[in-house]
């Protein structure tokens, strides 16, 4: 009967479909578990049980994390022991209010803290927290005080169950989900980087801010990629079966390192008419090796096999015959420019090839203990005890609010201050105008949908189709999960005492009051204003830049098979220059009299991210033998030395700006490069030259801020 269903015409596209977007699939399971819990309770006049399973499960699916089967086990256990504490606490200390407002001050900042251990235990502690208020959301609904520290984590316990059946079902699911989306966010920064190709030079300034942006993403993707695979490396005993997918991740680092480099100044290049159709058909040569990774990141999902765009091989070959033809005079930049594209083709040509490769890569961890994990987050600087020691201010005082005020449902001033308090003013400020604008807009929303479904049945579909569209659009828009999460509650009181529509109005209220507490608590306690973390951020970028550049040149010297260090140097280099670009973002948002070195933060992230992109393409040709001669080796310690000297300045170690090394050396490079003529040796010396000026740009940026 199943191997009639399979054969079915429909089939194949429908299970494509279906493995093709994780997060309907991740909605599709909450819904179902919630379903399965709910519906037997609210259709036998049980609706009080029900709702409190769906609720659980609702915490719960928000609480996972992505983990192998068998840390996804003991994270559920955490979870369930969690939820059982939480949940007890609050019924147990509820009845005293000032002992109350202590332990959930102290139960906050300790679950926040926990959850800087690890990935594992951050999903666990926010679930806790967030049982905690619902708990007090169903305090007036329960029968008996006992009940929901046994269905709060029941409906965890559910939920947790169905999902971890279906992971082993898929075992490498997870894994297959998130480098999937490290390859889709590849494409979108091929897809842009594109746009480079032709682009003048204002152009060229907002497409480059615009790839340091479309890099945080790609950044954030290689680091969640890493700590799963992490997790089943830990979990294996045997790692045969990993292979492939450790792989597929050093070749998207691989891929993200090519297509994040520059060899030219593309506006130069784009300014000379003769270019134009060179310059278009290297446009054309990303936008193919875009969908190429497009396609590799459905083959993860879906298990289509990958098929390698025919054109990719075409435009390579029509772009070579076109570079050859070329006087010798312009031929060289373009020749390595497509040498690494070409590589990047190659490499996803040969796929087949690359995962048969016999050593197995080594990955960077976090060695250290969860005591020393723990114990470093224990000072007043760190913004993980700042942001803890936010939010528990922010429940204390709404817990106040409630009790002096005697507000009905005030604990929704506790759930919007949980979801709205985020570490960061910008964070925190964005989070406010989307959960005002969706819960304004559920609340229209929900109560047209009320009246044209006023049975049980109708309330029943309408919070469980809300449910899947909250977790459809958790990830992309939260403002849009605050509409279906809001239409959810609306629903589930409904069903629980007929007043949905009337607890609507406490709801929008204590919405704003919420809000407001999360805003006045990250404006007055301890605010991360971007113009006094840009010293930190460029001197931290340029320390990592000049790691990455010494790794670079022992790469070239070496030659060693298993690269760790390098792609150690590489990702934290990335993660500064996305720190910098983010603090960049933030500082817009901020009050306009926060904004202080506005423009200037703006011209430092250009620059970062162009100093990267150089030695990125320095980094990109490790391939090609006897890159670095003895002279370029001579420039390029000089170089190295003073971004050393660079990076303590900006530090602060050192009073006078270092131009008295950075500039002498742009003169010999000159002076050298004019005395050259084109071929091999002048680009390898364009790159240094790019660095180097770069490197000095970024220091006549930064005066006015370190110093």
């Amino acid at each position: 009967m199943w191997q009639q269903l399979k054969n079915r015409v429909w089939y194949e596209p429908l299970r494509q479909t279906f493995w093709r977007y994780p997060d309907r699939l991740m909605a599709l399971k909450a819904t179902i578990s919630m379903a399965l819990l709910s519906v037997p309770f609210v259709l036998t006049g049980y609706a009080y049980f029900g709702i409190t399973l769906a609720l659980g499960a609702l915490a719960g699916a928000l609480a996972e994390t992505d983990d192998h089967p068998k840390g996804r086990i003991k994270a559920l256990i955490l979870t369930v022991l969690s939820f059982v504490v939480s949940s007890a606490s609050v019924e147990i200390l509820r009845p005293v209010p000032w002992l109350f407002a202590i332990g959930l001050a102290g139960s906050t900042v300790l679950f926040i803290l926990i959850g800087g251990l690890g990935e594992r235990y951050r999903g666990v502690s926010f679930g806790a927290v967030l049982i905690a208020i619902y708990t007090m959301l169903g305090d007036s609904l329960r029968p008996a005080p006992y009940w929901q520290p046994i269905l709060l984590p029941a409906g965890a316990l559910g939920y947790g169950l169905l999902s971890l059946a279906l992971l082993y079902r898929h075992p490498w699911r997870l894994l297959e989900e998130q480098l999937a989306r490290g390859y889709l966010a590849l494409s979108a920064y091929l897809e842009e980087k594109a746009r480079l190709f032709p682009s003048d030079a204002e152009k060229q300034t907002t497409i480059r801010h615009r790839l340091a942006v479309l890099n945080i993403e790609m950044v954030n993707a290689l680091e969640r990629t890493k700590e799963v695979l992490n997790s089943y490396a830990d979990a294996l005993d045997d790692q045969t079966e990993l292979v492939p997918y450790l792989r597929r991740f050093m070749l998207l680092q691989s891929l993200h390192e090519r297509a994040a480099s520059s060899h030219e100044r593309y506006e130069l290049l784009s300014g000379n008419p003769d270019n134009e159709a060179l310059m278009e058909g290297f446009g054309q040569l990303l936008l193919q090796l875009a969908q190429a990774t497009r396609r590799l990141a459905d083959n993860l999902l879906t298990g289509v096999p990958y098929r390698h765009p025919v054109s990719l091989n075409w435009i390579v070959n029509a772009l070579n015959d076109q570079i050859q033809q070329r006087p010798e005079s312009t031929r060289q930049g373009l020749s390595l420019l497509l040498h690494n594209l070409t590589q990047s083709h190659r490499a996803l040509l040969n796929l087949k090839d690359i995962s048969q490769r016999k050593y197995i890569p080594r990955l960077a961890r976090d060695t250290r203990t969860l005591w020393e994990r723990l114990k470093a987050q224990l000072h007043w600087r760190h913004p993980r005890l700042r942001h803890a020691v936010r939010l528990s201010t922010c429940f204390v005082i709404g817990y106040g609010l409630m009790q002096w005020l005697h507000i009905e449902k005030g604990e929704w001033i506790l759930l919007t201050s949980l979801f709205v308090c985020q570490p960061s003013y910008s964070e925190t400020r964005r989070r406010l105008f989307q959960r005002i604008l969706g819960t304004f807009m559920g609340v229209a929303a929900g109560v047209l949908v009320v009246q044209i479904l006023p049975t049980q049945m109708g309330q029943l579909v309408l919070m469980l189709v809300a449910a899947f569209y909250f977790f459809i659009w958790m990830r992309k828009r939260y403002y849009i999960a605050v509409i279906f999460i809001t239409m959810f509650v609306l629903g589930a009181f409904n069903l629980l005492s007929g007043k949905g529509v009337a607890m609507m109005g406490p709801r929008m209220l204590d919405t704003v009051l919420g809000a407001a507490l999360a805003i006045v608590s990250v404006r007055i306690l301890w605010p991360d204003w971007q113009y006094k973390r840009l010293p930190g951020l460029i001197s931290e970028a340029l320390s990592k830049n000049t790691a990455y550049f010494k790794a670079i040149l022992k790469e070239y010297r070496l030659s060693e098979e298993d690269d760790l260090d390098y792609r150690i140097a590489r990702r934290q280099a990335h993660q500064a220059d996305n720190a910098l670009a983010m603090a960049w973002q933030d500082m817009q948002v901020e009050p306009k009299r926060q904004q202080r070195f506005r423009q200037q933060a703006f011209r430092l992230t250009y620059l970062n991210h162009a100093l990267l992109s150089y030695l990125s393409a320095l980094g990109a040709h490790r391939d090609i033998q006897q890159f670095i001669n003895p002279e370029m080796e001579q420039f390029a310690v000089k170089i190295e030395e003073a971004l050393v000297e660079a990076s303590q300045w900006l530090g602060g170690d050192l009073k006078v700006k270092p131009t008295c090394r950075v500039s002498p050396i742009l003169e010999h490079l000159n002076k050298r490069l004019s005395e050259l003529d084109e071929g091999t040796n002048r680009q390898q010396l364009i790159l240094l030259y790019n660095i180097a000026e770069v490197t000095d740009q970024l220091l006549d940026a930064s005066v006015g801020i370190s110093h």
